[in-house]
Parts: C-alpha cells; structure tokens; sequence
C-alpha cells in the first residue's frame, strides 16, 4: 500500500566536519580529544515530483562505537569514514519508497548487515567492524531522510509518525514479549508513546568526565583559559544545574566509590538533586556495581537517596554477554544504553532483569523510535542520552528527548567537551547550546521536517567526502 507523502531517495552526500575537544574526554579506558562529524544530506521525491533536501548528523566517536586495544585509532577512524562513503552510495541507490521509518527500517534489516560483512571483508584478518560503529555511521543518512520526509510533506515530522502518513502499523516491525500478552502494537503508532505534548523546556545533566577537575581550586592553572568553567562546581554556578552523570571506571571499585563520594560532596551543597552513575560497558559481574551500590547505600546516604539510576555497566553484547543482573535492578533501576540499538536487544535486556532504556538518535531514528514504543508498551522507563552531540546532532538529539517521556530531562554535554563548534547553529538556536537555570531550550526548532532551519544558519560546509550520484 502506498500514499501520496511517500517518498524514494534520489540522492546523497556527506561532509566531514572536525572537530577538537577544548578538555579530554574520557571514555572507558580511552580518551577523546577529537571527532569527525558526519553531515548528510539527503534529496527524497514524492510521486508528484516534488522534491526536498533533508539534513542529519552524527559524531563518529569512535572510541564509543569501537573501544580496542589492539586496533589504532587511526585505522577505526578511516574505517569508519570509509564505511559512510559506501553508505553514501546504497542509501541513493536502495529503491524503497513510503515514509521515513519504513524505508529506514528496510534499509537497516535488509542492507545495513550486508554492507557491513562486505566492509569487514575488506579489512586485515582478525579485524571487524562492531555492529554499533556501523549504526551510528548509518544514524546521520537516517536522521536526514527522516528531516527529508517531513520537509517534502511541508510537515513536522514528528507530526507524521502515525496514520494516515505511515502505510504500517507497529505491528510491521514488533512482536511483544511472549510474558506480555496484553501488549499488542496492531493499530499503533510511534505517536501513541510520545508525550502527550512535547516539551521544549527539558532538565540539562551533566557529564562529569573521568578527568574532569571538581573543584576550581583542583582547576587552577590547568584547564584553558578561552572563559569556560573548568570545574564542576564552576559549571554547576554558572548553568544552574542540578542533575549530573557520573562517569567511573568499572575495574577499581575503590576509585568508582571515591569518585560518587566527592563528586556528590561537591554537587549537593550547591543544589544538585540527581545522579547517575555511568560504568561504561567494563564491568562483567554483578556483583562489583552491587558492592559499589552497598557502599553508596551505607556510607553515602545522601547521594543514594538522588541516585536515579545506573548505567550499562556491562558489555554492550547482550547475546555474547546474556548476564543476568537482577540483583543489580533490584538495587536501583538499571539501563540499557550502548545494548538498547534494536528492539530484540531490548527484549533480551527485559528478560535479564534491565528496567529501562537511554534513547540515542547516534543509533539511528528509526531504531530509536522502535526502542522507545517497545519499552514503553512494556513498562520500561527511558532517558535520552547524549553522545557529545554538537551542531546539528544536538537539534535532533533534544527533539527526541522533548518527544520521549524520559524520567528526568536529558544528557546534554557537547558545550562542555566543545562549545564553540556550535556557533554558528548558536545564533539561530540559543537555547540549544548553552544551559541555564539547569534546563536547555529547543522552541527555536520549527518548521517542516525537523525545523533546523540550516538556511538561516551561516556555515560553510567543507566540500562533500562522497556524494552519489556524483
């Protein structure tokens, strides 16, 4: 079936963007000091013929997306840029048509697997792509057919996720978890689990970085001096904040207990409310982050009276890495974060005892959109985690999140890691890019597609990596 907003993809490009970190940025046990953006455009047509350009980006971060200690980082970087320039060429040539989430939800099943086992064919022995490196190479072509979609249509498109834009129900693409019967997704739509209304107003956490100084005595003469705080307490003053993430290490539980105790020393004086607390995928048994909660429980009781939740402590490989972590949620609610990329993982993530679920558009639109309207059908919670997400993958990440009943607001951090990268977006978006009273502001974000307004915004794109046709 198919109706008059359906649209095919006729062509496409990508810009790489560098960016530099004005602090290090500590991931697990490797560290960020800069990244290549990808930026997409995407040019769909309607039947009629009308056509528009669509816009999507994502950070390759390529420590998050493909951590090793074996591989160079230079030699992930290439592969990654190299991956997207043969996404450049199958998105614009794939021959689907209807909306957005229909062809991006075809492309990911039925191409995305393929091209990257050819890719992986093409690298030295012993060396593979992960699956998240390939999404989040794939998250930006998404998110910019998804901007295309609505664009074309002259409509938002968040307005068009449910009839009669959409040819399929959920039920095209979920099945409920065998102990759900009461759970079917026939007749539902991505909209039936959205806020009632969006909100453009959302709670900013914080990411406190596994580097990062927390005092600005700790600060004094070490961080630049370009007039950003360099300190917790000094962020924490002057963006009024009151939720912060905490990044630990997941392999010394002394220094993970350490870090919570004089984070939560500085940041509850000063008004700070929530926390969380990020082991970052290094952890293998249970029984470390419950140690480290017991502790928390017992000796700090102010902190865990604010601990919302915890997060991905555990290999992201769910099917290589089936733990049970019962007795970790028992404890406080526990999240999926770099497992929750497609909705069978997050089924998986259910039956091993996981409560909730942290949303990322740098795992594409489409898969976050599934993610979300599964876990809330059944009963999991969400957030809206942030990637270090600059320019135009912060418009899209904050849309997600004002559509997203999160428990709480949503992680926001790249004015922190890289603040001037999104000056020029800045001056169309203020509230995007700078916190205050705790809370950042999307309302700048209107219009067709995803309301970026890219013709408003003064930057000049380096010339595209790949285009196709060329």
């Amino acid at each position: 079936m198919s109706g008059p907003h359906d649209v095919r993809i006729r062509a496409v490009r990508w810009h790489a963007l560098p960016v530099r970190t004005r602090v290090p940025l500590k991931f697990g046990t490797e560290t960020v000091t800069s990244v290549s953006c990808c930026r997409v455009a995407l040019t769909v047509s309607r039947a009629d013929g009308t056509r528009a350009e669509g816009w999507g980006e994502t950070p390759l971060s390529v420590q998050w997306v493909w951590p090793s200690s074996t591989v160079p980082y230079e030699a992930r970087r290439r592969a990654l840029e190299e991956f997207c320039d043969m996404l450049t060429d199958a998105y614009a040539q794939f021959p689907g048509s209807g909306h957005a989430m229909e062809i991006g939800h075809d492309f990911l099943e039925a191409v995305l697997p393929r091209l990257r086992e050819a890719f992986n064919a093409t690298l030295p022995r012993g060396v593979r792509m992960p699956t998240l490196a390939a999404l989040v190479c794939a998250s930006a072509f998404d998110l910019a057919l998804h901007d295309a979609y609505g664009r074309v249509n002259r409509t938002p498109t968040y307005l068009t996720y449910r009839a009669p834009w959409m040819n399929r129900d959920l039920s095209a693409y979920l099945q409920p978890a065998p102990d759900a019967p009461e759970v079917s997704f026939a007749g539902r739509y991505p909209a039936d689990f959205f806020r009632p209304a969006p909100e453009t107003r959302l709670l900013a956490w914080h990411l406190v970085g596994g580097l990062d100084h927390l005092t600005e005595a700790e600060a004094a003469g070490a961080g630049p001096d370009d007039g950003y705080p360099s300190s917790l307490d000094a962020w924490i003053r002057r963006d009024g904040l009151t939720a912060l993430k905490v990044k630990l290490r997941g392999d010394d539980a002394e220094w993970d207990f350490q870090r919570l105790r004089r984070v939560a020393e500085v940041g509850i004086p000063l008004g700070v409310s929530l926390f969380t607390a990020d082991f970052n995928c290094t952890v293998t048994d249970p029984a470390y982050v419950n140690g480290v909660l017991d502790r928390v429980k017992a000796e700090l009781p102010d902190l865990w009276l604010r601990l919302s939740y915890v997060e991905q402590p555990f290999p992201y490989e769910l099917e290589d890495h089936p733990i049970d972590v019962r007795t970790v949620s028992a404890r406080t609610p526990l999240f999926l974060d770099e497992s929750a990329h497609d909705w069978r993982l997050v089924r998986l993530g259910r039956e091993l005892g996981w409560t909730g679920v942290a949303l990322k558009t740098c795992k594409t639109q489409t898969g976050a959109l599934l993610s979300l309207c599964w876990a809330r059908a059944h009963g999991m919670s969400l957030m809206v985690q942030d990637l270090t997400n600059p320019m135009v993958a912060q418009m899209t990440h904050l849309l997600l999140a004002a559509h997203a009943p999160t428990i709480a607001g949503v992680e926001t951090n790249s004015m922190q890691f890289y603040p001037e990268a999104s000056s020029a977006e800045a001056e169309v978006h203020p509230g995007l890019y700078r916190r205050r009273d705790g809370m950042v502001d999307g309302g700048t974000l209107v219009g067709p597609g995803f309301g970026l307004r890219l013709e408003e915004v003064r930057r000049e794109l380096p010339a595209p990596r790949r285009r196709f046709p060329a």
